[in-house]
């Protein structure tokens, strides 16, 4: 793995910023690492945490990984049409008229494809957009896996309105008795775990999250059991899904859970930084060129305003990582058309250098960027596109 501005620099010298790389020597190690805490258990690859093509089928062809996990039914359809996998999950339920009946007009993929649903509004809809005499559709039963320790205290992210064993059994029994749906999984994704840091650097923050998440996780660990027993009691189920890439080690451990979900990991993203289970090795980058230096501690970049999703918060910017010493100013972040940053390294910077940037989450790069240039032992073997180098928008 290049682990120096001088090398991404070197490997890319003929290319210019901005621009984004692939370190595949810490893609692959990351693979195997997620593999490892795994142990086992079949991981189900996140799509939206890659959004590269090339990417997703390197993951998928490493022993361990199994299935693809999209985030809209649309871009389930584009990857079954290409072949990448005959077993994808939609993660979040679908409200595409457009897409349900491709999915329908498709006998292939409708053998390949589970869509999500927490509701028979969601059956209602599909009825809709296809008419009541239409086939077999497979489904997914989302359980909500956030904790309720208190009757006004949520703590998780806002899903699935079922929350209970008897919401799960009640809503398996609606969909088994309705013509043209197939049961197929549960699924339930943890992210006040696998998605919130526990180790921050902030020691009052970091204890709190260790016991809010201990909590949380065994009592999702009894209900998720007792969900599970109530729908297999309704439907053979084919899959139990869970947890996410900072999950992964108390996930598969659940005896009910037959798979686990995995994608930022891949990757390396700054939000995945703070983890006391893991730590991903930072695998895909992005360099801005100098373009300014207003002062000696100052060299202002171009470009670079590449915000996650999320709160609104100083955790969502960008981060510089090469050279070392390198920070944001507090006043002016990543902006649209440029971006300042000072510290000690920022003397040595000139106007035509580089600085290479981390984003702060996982996938969202590649809405930034049409190609990743894959850099090995210190050159780019090869240049690959990202969903928008290849004309996919999925919203």
């Amino acid at each position: 793995m290049t682990t120096t501005a001088t090398a991404y620099d070197s490997a890319t010298k003929d290319l210019d910023p901005p621009l984004a790389v692939v370190d595949l020597a810490a893609f692959d190690a990351n693979a195997a690492d997620l593999v490892r805490r795994a142990a086992g258990t079949p991981i189900r690859l996140v799509s939206k945490s890659v959004r590269c093509r090339w990417l997703i089928e390197r993951a998928l062809a490493t022993p361990g990984f199994a299935g693809l996990m999209c985030y809209s039914l649309a871009e389930a359809l584009w990857h079954t049409g290409l072949g990448t996998s005959d077993d994808i999950l939609v993660a979040y339920p679908t409200a595409d008229f457009g897409a349900l009946r491709a999915l329908a007009a498709d006998e292939k993929a409708r053998s390949a494809i589970t869509i999500m649903v927490d509701s028979t509004a969601h059956l209602d809809l599909v009825d809709a957009a296809l008419g009541h005499d239409h086939p077999e559709i497979r489904v997914c039963l989302e359980l909500d896996a956030s904790w309720r320790p208190l009757p006004f205290l949520h703590v998780g992210t806002r899903r699935s309105p079922v929350f209970t064993a008897r919401q799960a059994a009640a809503l398996a029994r609606r969909i088994v008795a309705r013509p043209g749906f197939r049961l197929a999984g549960v699924m339930a994704y943890e992210g006040q775990v696998a998605g919130l840091g526990d180790a921050t650097g902030s020691r009052l923050n970091d204890i709190a999250v260790r016991w809010m998440q201990r909590r949380s996780s065994a009592e999702l660990s009894r209900r998720r059991a007792d969900a599970v027993v109530a729908v297999r009691e309704v439907a053979d189920l084919e899959f139990v899904n869970g947890g996410g890439s900072g999950s992964i080690e108390l996930t598969r451990a659940e005896q009910v859970v037959t798979e686990v979900a995995a994608g930022s990991g891949l990757i390396g993203s700054t939000l995945f930084d703070g983890y006391t289970r893991f730590r991903p090795q930072p695998a895909v980058l992005f360099a801005l060129p100098v373009v300014h230096k207003p002062t000696r501690n100052i060299a202002t970049l171009f470009s670079g305003g590449f915000v996650a999703s999320g709160p609104a918060s100083g955790t969502r910017l960008p981060s510089p990582f090469l050279p070392e010493g390198l920070e944001l100013l507090p006043f002016e972040g990543a902006g649209e058309v440029q971006t300042p940053v000072t510290g000690k390294a920022a003397r040595d910077l000139r106007v035509g250098d580089r600085v290479w940037m981390r984003h702060a989450k996982a996938g969202e790069l590649a809405e930034r960027f049409d190609e990743y240039h894959v850099v090995v032992d210190g050159r780019v073997e090869r240049t690959v596109p990202t969903y928008r180098g290849e004309h996919q928008n999925f919203g």
